[in-house]
Protein backbone atom coordinates (compact mmCIF):
# COMPACT_ATOMS: atom_id res chain seq x y z
CA UNK A 1 0.00 0.00 0.00
CA UNK A 2 1.63 3.39 -1.20
CA UNK A 3 1.47 6.07 1.68
CA UNK A 4 1.52 8.73 -0.88
CA UNK A 5 -1.64 10.89 0.56
CA UNK A 6 -1.85 13.03 -3.33
CA UNK A 7 -1.39 10.84 -6.30
CA UNK A 8 0.97 13.05 -8.87
CA UNK A 9 -0.12 11.71 -12.44
CA UNK A 10 1.77 12.24 -15.55
CA UNK A 11 0.67 11.68 -19.21
CA UNK A 12 2.82 10.12 -21.64
CA UNK A 13 1.63 11.13 -24.76
CA UNK A 14 -0.65 13.97 -26.17
CA UNK A 15 -3.41 11.68 -27.66
CA UNK A 16 -6.59 13.43 -28.41
CA UNK A 17 -8.28 11.08 -25.49
CA UNK A 18 -6.08 13.29 -22.53
CA UNK A 19 -8.41 15.73 -22.62
CA UNK A 20 -10.97 13.63 -20.75
CA UNK A 21 -8.44 11.86 -18.63
CA UNK A 22 -7.88 15.67 -17.27
CA UNK A 23 -11.45 16.77 -16.82
CA UNK A 24 -11.72 13.36 -15.08
CA UNK A 25 -8.33 14.07 -12.72
CA UNK A 26 -9.53 18.12 -12.28
CA UNK A 27 -12.11 16.64 -10.83
CA UNK A 28 -11.35 14.51 -8.62
CA UNK A 29 -8.88 16.91 -7.46
CA UNK A 30 -11.37 19.61 -6.61
CA UNK A 31 -13.21 17.96 -3.37
CA UNK A 32 -12.29 18.56 0.31
CA UNK A 33 -10.05 15.47 0.08
CA UNK A 34 -8.14 15.15 -3.19
CA UNK A 35 -6.32 12.37 -4.21
CA UNK A 36 -5.24 12.98 -7.60
CA UNK A 37 -3.19 15.62 -9.30
CA UNK A 38 -2.28 16.18 -12.45
CA UNK A 39 1.09 17.40 -12.77
CA UNK A 40 3.16 16.69 -16.08
CA UNK A 41 2.60 15.74 -19.89
CA UNK A 42 5.74 13.98 -22.17
CA UNK A 43 6.15 14.11 -25.75
CA UNK A 44 8.66 13.38 -28.00
CA UNK A 45 9.74 16.85 -28.32
CA UNK A 46 10.43 19.25 -26.03
CA UNK A 47 8.45 22.35 -28.60
CA UNK A 48 5.79 19.87 -28.23
CA UNK A 49 5.13 19.08 -24.79
CA UNK A 50 5.91 23.15 -23.61
CA UNK A 51 3.06 23.74 -26.02
CA UNK A 52 0.41 20.99 -24.76
CA UNK A 53 1.38 21.48 -21.29
CA UNK A 54 0.38 25.43 -22.01
CA UNK A 55 -2.64 25.04 -23.98
CA UNK A 56 -4.07 22.78 -20.91
CA UNK A 57 -2.33 24.46 -17.62
CA UNK A 58 -0.14 21.53 -17.11
CA UNK A 59 2.35 22.45 -14.63
CA UNK A 60 5.97 20.16 -15.90
CA UNK A 61 6.99 19.61 -19.57
CA UNK A 62 8.93 16.38 -20.15
CA UNK A 63 10.40 16.56 -23.98
CA UNK A 64 11.24 12.60 -23.78
CA UNK A 65 8.99 9.75 -22.33
CA UNK A 66 12.41 8.80 -21.05
CA UNK A 67 12.90 11.80 -18.63
CA UNK A 68 9.10 11.77 -17.16
CA UNK A 69 10.08 7.83 -15.88
CA UNK A 70 13.21 9.24 -14.53
CA UNK A 71 11.48 12.11 -12.67
CA UNK A 72 10.13 11.53 -8.92
CA UNK A 73 7.97 13.65 -9.08
CA UNK A 74 5.38 11.37 -11.04
CA UNK A 75 3.77 8.14 -8.97
CA UNK A 76 1.14 7.43 -11.62
CA UNK A 77 1.37 7.41 -15.62
CA UNK A 78 -1.59 7.24 -17.89
CA UNK A 79 -0.23 5.59 -21.16
CA UNK A 80 -2.61 6.61 -24.59
CA UNK A 81 -0.09 5.91 -26.78
CA UNK A 82 -1.02 3.82 -30.24
CA UNK A 83 -1.58 -0.01 -29.36
CA UNK A 84 1.63 -1.62 -30.43
CA UNK A 85 3.40 1.09 -28.05
CA UNK A 86 1.35 0.08 -24.89
CA UNK A 87 3.28 -3.06 -23.73
CA UNK A 88 7.21 -1.49 -24.11
CA UNK A 89 5.88 1.74 -22.33
CA UNK A 90 4.15 0.01 -19.52
CA UNK A 91 7.02 -2.36 -18.71
CA UNK A 92 9.36 0.70 -19.03
CA UNK A 93 7.16 2.80 -16.55
CA UNK A 94 6.63 -0.08 -13.88
CA UNK A 95 10.46 -0.74 -14.19
CA UNK A 96 10.43 2.76 -13.15
CA UNK A 97 8.42 2.72 -10.08
CA UNK A 98 5.50 4.05 -11.28
CA UNK A 99 2.19 3.20 -11.36
CA UNK A 100 0.16 2.63 -14.76
CA UNK A 101 -2.90 3.50 -16.05
CA UNK A 102 -2.82 1.95 -19.53
CA UNK A 103 -5.71 2.34 -22.75
CA UNK A 104 -7.62 -0.43 -23.84
CA UNK A 105 -7.09 -2.59 -25.55
CA UNK A 106 -3.83 -3.66 -22.66
CA UNK A 107 -1.79 -4.98 -25.51
CA UNK A 108 -2.22 -6.55 -29.21
CA UNK A 109 -1.20 -10.13 -27.97
CA UNK A 110 -1.60 -12.11 -24.83
CA UNK A 111 2.32 -12.72 -24.83
CA UNK A 112 2.65 -8.58 -24.10
CA UNK A 113 0.17 -9.07 -21.85
CA UNK A 114 1.86 -11.52 -19.70
CA UNK A 115 5.37 -9.45 -19.93
CA UNK A 116 3.27 -6.24 -18.60
CA UNK A 117 1.34 -8.30 -15.88
CA UNK A 118 4.78 -9.87 -14.86
CA UNK A 119 6.76 -6.60 -14.70
CA UNK A 120 3.85 -5.42 -12.33
CA UNK A 121 4.29 -8.29 -10.08
CA UNK A 122 7.88 -7.97 -10.20
CA UNK A 123 7.79 -3.99 -9.42
CA UNK A 124 4.91 -4.03 -7.05
CA UNK A 125 3.20 -1.07 -8.51
CA UNK A 126 -0.64 -1.23 -9.76
CA UNK A 127 -0.88 -1.76 -13.50
CA UNK A 128 -4.64 -1.25 -14.88
CA UNK A 129 -6.68 -1.31 -18.31
CA UNK A 130 -8.36 2.19 -18.83
CA UNK A 131 -11.86 0.83 -20.20
CA UNK A 132 -13.86 3.10 -18.88
CA UNK A 133 -17.40 2.16 -19.51
CA UNK A 134 -17.14 -0.56 -16.59
CA UNK A 135 -16.92 1.34 -13.62
CA UNK A 136 -19.60 3.45 -15.08
CA UNK A 137 -23.20 3.31 -12.69
CA UNK A 138 -25.10 1.78 -15.95
CA UNK A 139 -22.77 -1.23 -16.63
CA UNK A 140 -22.64 -2.24 -12.79
CA UNK A 141 -26.85 -1.90 -12.50
CA UNK A 142 -27.14 -4.09 -15.92
CA UNK A 143 -24.54 -6.40 -14.70
CA UNK A 144 -26.69 -6.88 -11.48
CA UNK A 145 -30.05 -7.16 -13.04
CA UNK A 146 -28.62 -9.97 -14.98
CA UNK A 147 -27.05 -11.79 -11.91
CA UNK A 148 -29.86 -11.53 -9.99
CA UNK A 149 -31.96 -13.60 -12.92
CA UNK A 150 -33.86 -10.23 -13.88
CA UNK A 151 -33.84 -11.48 -17.86
CA UNK A 152 -33.88 -15.37 -16.80
CA UNK A 153 -30.66 -17.29 -18.11
CA UNK A 154 -28.67 -15.13 -20.98
CA UNK A 155 -29.56 -16.65 -24.50
CA UNK A 156 -28.30 -13.89 -27.02
CA UNK A 157 -26.14 -10.98 -26.83
CA UNK A 158 -26.17 -8.43 -29.52
CA UNK A 159 -23.47 -5.50 -29.92
CA UNK A 160 -22.14 -3.00 -31.93
CA UNK A 161 -19.71 0.71 -32.18
CA UNK A 162 -19.25 2.17 -35.26
CA UNK A 163 -18.20 5.23 -36.72
CA UNK A 164 -17.20 7.20 -39.88
CA UNK A 165 -13.45 7.88 -40.00
CA UNK A 166 -12.30 9.79 -42.74
CA UNK A 167 -8.11 10.66 -41.73
CA UNK A 168 -6.28 8.05 -43.80
CA UNK A 169 -3.49 8.57 -41.72
CA UNK A 170 -5.40 8.25 -38.80
CA UNK A 171 -3.11 5.25 -36.47
CA UNK A 172 -6.72 3.62 -36.25
CA UNK A 173 -6.13 2.25 -39.97
CA UNK A 174 -1.75 1.57 -39.60
CA UNK A 175 -0.96 -1.93 -38.97
CA UNK A 176 2.28 -1.64 -37.63
CA UNK A 177 0.61 0.62 -34.68
CA UNK A 178 -2.24 -2.26 -34.06
CA UNK A 179 -4.53 -0.73 -35.59
CA UNK A 180 -8.19 -1.80 -36.99
CA UNK A 181 -11.65 -1.25 -35.80
CA UNK A 182 -11.96 -4.69 -33.41
CA UNK A 183 -8.53 -3.02 -31.75
CA UNK A 184 -10.48 -0.10 -31.38
CA UNK A 185 -13.76 -0.37 -30.91
CA UNK A 186 -14.87 -4.30 -31.19
CA UNK A 187 -13.12 -4.79 -28.17
CA UNK A 188 -15.90 -2.68 -26.30
CA UNK A 189 -19.04 -5.40 -27.46
CA UNK A 190 -16.75 -8.19 -26.77
CA UNK A 191 -15.62 -7.09 -23.41
CA UNK A 192 -19.73 -6.00 -22.05
CA UNK A 193 -20.92 -9.27 -23.57
CA UNK A 194 -17.73 -11.59 -21.68
CA UNK A 195 -18.28 -9.45 -18.51
CA UNK A 196 -21.97 -10.19 -18.30
CA UNK A 197 -21.60 -13.47 -19.30
CA UNK A 198 -18.97 -13.97 -16.65
CA UNK A 199 -16.78 -16.52 -18.12
CA UNK A 200 -14.82 -17.10 -21.09
CA UNK A 201 -16.33 -17.86 -24.37
CA UNK A 202 -15.84 -21.97 -25.72
CA UNK A 203 -15.55 -20.79 -29.45
CA UNK A 204 -15.84 -18.04 -31.61
CA UNK A 205 -16.20 -16.82 -35.39
CA UNK A 206 -15.13 -13.83 -37.15
CA UNK A 207 -14.82 -11.98 -40.61
CA UNK A 208 -13.80 -9.07 -41.28
CA UNK A 209 -13.50 -6.65 -44.61
CA UNK A 210 -9.84 -5.92 -44.97
CA UNK A 211 -8.99 -2.02 -46.13
CA UNK A 212 -6.59 -0.99 -48.53
CA UNK A 213 -4.01 -0.40 -45.32
CA UNK A 214 -3.89 -3.81 -43.89
CA UNK A 215 -6.04 -3.76 -41.20
CA UNK A 216 -9.94 -4.70 -40.82
CA UNK A 217 -11.96 -1.85 -41.57
CA UNK A 218 -15.10 -3.93 -40.14
CA UNK A 219 -15.53 -6.74 -38.57
CA UNK A 220 -18.39 -9.11 -37.93
CA UNK A 221 -17.96 -11.92 -34.88
CA UNK A 222 -19.50 -14.31 -32.67
CA UNK A 223 -18.82 -15.67 -29.44
CA UNK A 224 -20.46 -18.63 -28.10
CA UNK A 225 -20.52 -20.08 -24.77
CA UNK A 226 -21.09 -24.05 -24.63
CA UNK A 227 -23.73 -24.81 -21.69
CA UNK A 228 -24.09 -28.38 -20.05
CA UNK A 229 -27.93 -28.15 -20.24
CA UNK A 230 -27.74 -27.68 -24.15
CA UNK A 231 -28.81 -23.94 -23.86
CA UNK A 232 -25.98 -22.30 -24.80
CA UNK A 233 -25.34 -17.98 -24.98
CA UNK A 234 -24.23 -16.75 -27.87
CA UNK A 235 -22.94 -13.12 -28.68
CA UNK A 236 -23.17 -11.31 -31.89
CA UNK A 237 -20.97 -8.16 -32.44
CA UNK A 238 -20.16 -6.06 -35.19
CA UNK A 239 -17.42 -3.21 -35.64
CA UNK A 240 -16.49 -0.83 -38.04
CA UNK A 241 -14.87 2.31 -38.98
CA UNK A 242 -16.31 2.77 -42.24
CA UNK A 243 -19.85 2.86 -40.81
CA UNK A 244 -22.42 5.82 -39.67
CA UNK A 245 -21.66 6.18 -35.63
CA UNK A 246 -23.67 3.08 -34.06
CA UNK A 247 -23.37 1.90 -30.46
CA UNK A 248 -26.05 -0.68 -28.45
CA UNK A 249 -26.48 -3.38 -26.99
CA UNK A 250 -29.08 -6.09 -26.12
CA UNK A 251 -29.09 -8.56 -23.98
CA UNK A 252 -32.15 -11.43 -24.44
CA UNK A 253 -32.66 -14.16 -21.54
CA UNK A 254 -35.00 -17.10 -21.19
CA UNK A 255 -37.75 -14.31 -19.33
CA UNK A 256 -36.87 -11.02 -20.75
CA UNK A 257 -34.10 -8.73 -22.60
CA UNK A 258 -32.26 -5.30 -21.50
CA UNK A 259 -31.80 -2.84 -24.12
CA UNK A 260 -28.96 -0.47 -23.40
CA UNK A 261 -28.60 2.35 -26.25
CA UNK A 262 -25.40 4.00 -24.78
CA UNK A 263 -23.54 1.25 -23.64
CA UNK A 264 -20.26 2.38 -23.75
CA UNK A 265 -20.23 6.03 -22.93
CA UNK A 266 -23.28 6.91 -21.49
CA UNK A 267 -24.10 10.14 -20.06
CA UNK A 268 -24.87 11.67 -16.83
CA UNK A 269 -28.32 10.76 -17.05
CA UNK A 270 -28.18 7.08 -18.62
CA UNK A 271 -31.36 5.14 -19.71
CA UNK A 272 -31.69 1.72 -20.38
CA UNK A 273 -35.28 -0.66 -21.20
CA UNK A 274 -35.77 -3.32 -19.77
CA UNK A 275 -38.87 -6.16 -19.95
CA UNK A 276 -40.72 -9.26 -20.80
CA UNK A 277 -40.85 -8.83 -23.98
CA UNK A 278 -40.14 -5.97 -26.52
CA UNK A 279 -43.64 -4.25 -26.36
CA UNK A 280 -43.44 -4.46 -22.61
CA UNK A 281 -39.87 -2.35 -22.11
CA UNK A 282 -39.83 -0.09 -18.95
CA UNK A 283 -37.17 2.85 -19.09
CA UNK A 284 -34.92 2.55 -16.62
CA UNK A 285 -33.10 6.03 -15.38
CA UNK A 286 -29.35 5.70 -13.79
CA UNK A 287 -27.48 8.27 -12.67
CA UNK A 288 -23.93 8.80 -13.53
CA UNK A 289 -20.87 10.88 -12.68
CA UNK A 290 -20.21 14.27 -14.01
CA UNK A 291 -16.98 13.17 -15.86
CA UNK A 292 -17.91 9.79 -17.91
CA UNK A 293 -14.01 9.13 -16.97
CA UNK A 294 -13.38 9.24 -13.26
CA UNK A 295 -14.52 6.00 -12.41
CA UNK A 296 -11.65 4.81 -13.51
CA UNK A 297 -9.08 7.38 -12.08
CA UNK A 298 -10.98 6.58 -8.99
CA UNK A 299 -10.30 2.84 -8.85
CA UNK A 300 -6.98 3.54 -9.55
CA UNK A 301 -6.71 5.60 -6.75
CA UNK A 302 -7.96 2.99 -4.76
CA UNK A 303 -5.91 0.39 -5.94
CA UNK A 304 -2.99 2.35 -4.80
CA UNK A 305 -3.52 4.22 -2.00
CA UNK A 306 -6.43 1.66 -0.49
CA UNK A 307 -4.48 -1.81 -1.82
CA UNK A 308 -8.21 -2.51 -3.28
CA UNK A 309 -7.85 -5.09 -6.39
CA UNK A 310 -8.60 -2.75 -9.41
CA UNK A 311 -11.85 -3.60 -11.00
CA UNK A 312 -10.79 -5.28 -14.01
CA UNK A 313 -8.11 -7.37 -13.76
CA UNK A 314 -4.71 -8.78 -15.19
CA UNK A 315 -7.55 -11.95 -16.28
CA UNK A 316 -10.23 -10.09 -17.34
CA UNK A 317 -7.74 -8.13 -19.61
CA UNK A 318 -5.65 -10.81 -20.79
CA UNK A 319 -8.79 -12.64 -21.76
CA UNK A 320 -10.41 -9.77 -23.60
CA UNK A 321 -6.88 -10.07 -25.64
CA UNK A 322 -7.03 -13.60 -26.29
CA UNK A 323 -10.74 -13.59 -27.63
CA UNK A 324 -9.71 -11.20 -30.14
CA UNK A 325 -6.97 -12.72 -31.63
CA UNK A 326 -9.29 -15.66 -31.97
CA UNK A 327 -11.43 -13.73 -33.78
CA UNK A 328 -8.70 -12.55 -36.10
CA UNK A 329 -7.06 -16.19 -36.59
CA UNK A 330 -10.89 -17.22 -37.71
CA UNK A 331 -11.36 -14.32 -39.97
CA UNK A 332 -8.16 -15.21 -41.68
CA UNK A 333 -9.02 -18.89 -41.74
CA UNK A 334 -12.24 -18.67 -42.25
CA UNK A 335 -12.72 -20.91 -39.06
CA UNK A 336 -14.23 -21.57 -35.63
CA UNK A 337 -11.94 -21.20 -32.72
CA UNK A 338 -11.84 -22.55 -30.17
CA UNK A 339 -10.65 -21.00 -27.32
CA UNK A 340 -8.45 -22.76 -24.58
Amino acid sequence: MSNTRVLRWGLLSTANINSVIISALRATSSGESPRNLLSAVASRGEDRARAYAAEWNIETAFGSYEAMLASPDIDVVYISLPNSLHAEWTIKALNAGKHVLCEKPLANTVEEVDAMVAAAKATGMVLAEAFMYRHHPQTLHVKALVDAGAIGQIQIIRGAFSFPLADESNIRLNASLGGGSIWDVGCYPISYARFLVGSEPSEVYGAAQIGHSGVDDTFVGMLRWHRPNGRDTFAQFDSSVRAPFRTHMEIVGTEGLITIPHPFKPGARAEILVGASFDALETVVIDGPAELYIGEIEDMADAILEGTPPRISHEDSRNNVKVIQALLKSATANLRIAIR
